[in-house]
């Protein structure tokens, strides 16, 4: 028997397909990103994320500070200390994804809007769409694997504890404030169910959010591309517009006039859909400035309180705050790369053949985009691969200072 999987299916990947897909993960979570979806969401899910938000309040806040800042300085156990600062950092990317798309959705709506108004814009079967239909695969795949590996890091975090042998939980360095002795009935029953309710939540926020950034970022990747497909097609399509429709023995001039018409519509098209892209980027760019400023800031953070806390101890923990900074940094460099790809096809479109009018639209196309597209951290980064290895680098510099610091006393 065929398992279908609907519109989750890899090969439903339009883009209002792809939107209704996040929409539905992240309903589960009390987030509406569909303006017009007036349903209502079950009352079993606002319970579960109002559990999850006073779980989180409680154990990754408020017992986080006391007992780093409390019973740490007590015991003097700085790498206990380490690992749940760790905790309470990671999670904070939990809160900020959740809040900005709880307070912001009237923006995350105008911005939606717009996106789909410009996709449709693309007439149905043609080259352009099926092009673009093959390219969007490429971006639901990569969205949808990297919702997956969160959730499966999140179910291995939780599930470990279960799977060994007496009483563990996710972390058991942590105490939380009024529930010692921590592995006695009931603490450990109660600590146990709101600590794994609240991970696996707020886990299920931060994939759900990020599979909606890679769908909004990936499709102006895909877009770009297939205008490069476009572009290299120009000369190659007037010619044979010319062949089909204009009639055997006209003059030389009259079929460079014939071509240099068709030629100066096509550039209109892609010109149009050129500056499209920039606004749909620089929408992205205002509506997510901030928490993606605030994420990476975070994420940095994390990954150095992780290194101090040991890795043994904080293995499950490193993959995924490496997975979500690595994949903002990833998005963000292949956003440039389909930049240079349609710079490129600018160059290489054949427009030596063009007349002087159609070199000139070339010529400023070409300079446009030579300011290449790029993805920010609050307009202050830009998120590439140049910004991850030095991220890497100042982060892990950053530890080993920490770490002779802490040696030394």
């Amino acid at each position: 028997m065929k398992l279908s999987l609907g519109k989750f299916a890899p090969d439903r990947c339009d883009l209002r397909t792809m939107l209704d897909n996040v929409a539905i993960i992240l309903r589960l979570v009390t987030i509406n990103i569909v303006k017009n979806n007036n349903k209502r969401i079950p009352l079993i899910f606002h319970l579960t994320v109002f559990v999850a938000a006073a779980g989180y309040i409680y154990i990754y806040v408020f017992s986080m500070f006391w007992f780093v800042f409390v019973r740490c300085r007590e015991t003097g156990d700085f790498t206990a200390a380490a690992v749940v600062f760790s905790l309470g950092v990671n999670s904070e990317t939990c809160a900020t994804k959740f809040l900005f798309m709880a307070f912001y959705k009237d923006k995350l709506h105008g911005m939606l809007q717009r996106y789909l108004e410009s996709d449709s814009k693309v007439v149905p079967e043609s080259r352009f769409a099926r092009n673009l239909t093959k390219k969007l695969h490429v971006i639901k795949k990569r969205a949808s694997f990297i919702w997956l590996a969160l959730i499966v890091i999140g179910l291995a975090y939780v599930v470990r504890p279960l799977l060994m042998p007496g009483r563990h939980f996710t972390e058991d360095y942590y105490v939380i404030y009024g529930l010692e002795p921590m592995i006695e009935s009931p603490n450990y029953e109660i600590a146990s169910t709101f600590m794994s309710i609240t991970i696996l939540t707020g886990i299920y926020v931060v994939a759900g959010v990020t599979a909606f950034i890679l769908v909004i970022i990936g499709y102006i990747e895909a877009h770009i591309l297939t205008l490069s497909d476009e572009m290299l097609a120009v000369w190659v399509d007037a010619e044979s517009r010319y062949e089909d429709i204009e009639s055997r023995g006209t003059s030389d001039e009259v079929k460079i006039l014939s071509l240099n018409k068709y030629i100066q519509n096509r550039l209109k098209e892609i010109i149009t859909f050129q500056i499209l892209d920039i606004n749909l980027l620089n929408d992205f760019e205002e509506v997510f400035r901030i928490t993606m400023a605030v994420d990476f800031l975070l994420i940095t953070v994390g990954i150095v309180l992780e290194l101090l806390g040991r890795i043994e101890n904080t293995y499950l923990e490193l993959p995924y705050t490496f997975l979500q900074i690595f994949m903002d940094c990833y998005i963000g460099q292949k956003l440039i790369d389909a930049c240079n790809i349609f710079e490129n096809a600018i160059y290489n479109c054949k427009w030596e053949n063009f007349d002087k009018a159609n070199m000139k639209t070339v010529c400023i196309m070409l300079q446009c985009s030579q300011k290449s597209l790029s993805l920010t951290a609050g307009g202050l980064v830009k998120l590439n691969f140049v910004c991850l290895m030095s991220a890497m680098k100042s982060t892990y510099s950053f530890y080993t200072t920490l770490q002779s610091t802490v040696n030394k006393t």
